[in-house]
């Protein structure tokens, strides 16, 4: 993998220098942007052009939450993590489910940032233990609930191997490799499957199948 360009936005200045000055030794990440809120972001965000944003929720001006919904339809190819304090599950959900590529505390240890970092670039998305138990408490929610005969969630036996794939954390590549299907068929299916279900990247389409059961 060669260089990654990585912006954060933040409006604590002394945080986004520790984080930067804790990644120091990942030759490949190169910080390309620091923004102190989600305006001063998007203002600079055609110029720096990051392919990974690290992005706090609770800023002046434009906060978090806001900035990742307009960069998940307006830069699709940008890539979004979350780096907040803000533990409440709602946050955890209502960013997965719109736009953002994974989701990380401020305790977390710069190994597990450069992970993240590293895991959206090849695999469009990162899910921790902490995301991962949301996701399970709210599958475990749903199950509890009244059945359905609807059937708009059913999937070809293809589409449920693709997303079994996908969840699985393989890239399109070793995807169609497994399945003996070319990647670009991979991310077709992808796609369809994203349109399908009203997600916004391949984060959102990992958290919608496990929320709703989609993979066994």
């Amino acid at each position: 993998m060669g260089d990654i360009k990585v912006a954060i936005a933040d409006d604590h200045k002394i945080f986004r220098k520790g984080v930067i000055l804790s990644l120091r030794h990942y030759s490949n990440i190169k910080f390309v942007l620091e923004a102190e809120n989600g305006q001063e972001l998007l203002n600079n965000i055609e110029e720096a052009q990051p392919q990974v944003v690290l992005m706090d929720l609770r800023m002046p001006v434009k906060d978090g939450i806001e900035t990742t919904k307009y960069i998940s339809r307006h830069y699709p190819n940008i890539l979004v993590i979350v780096l907040t304090m803000h533990e409440d599950e709602k946050f955890v959900v209502h960013l997965m489910e719109n736009g953002a590529n994974g989701y990380l505390l401020k305790s977390t240890d710069p190994v597990e940032i450069k992970k993240a970092i590293t895991d959206v670039v090849l695999k469009g998305y990162y899910l921790n233990n902490f995301v991962n138990r949301i996701l399970i408490k709210k599958a475990h929610t749903k199950a509890k609930g009244i059945p359905s005969l609807n059937n708009e969630l059913e999937l070809t036996a293809k589409e449920k191997e693709v997303l079994l794939y996908i969840c699985m954390e393989f890239t399109s590549q070793e995807i169609g490799e497994k399945m003996n299907i070319s990647p670009r068929t991979v991310e077709s299916i992808k796609d369809r499957l994203m349109e399908r279900f009203g997600t916004k990247n391949t984060a959102g389409l990992v958290f919608f199948a496990v929320k709703n059961n989609l993979i066994d």
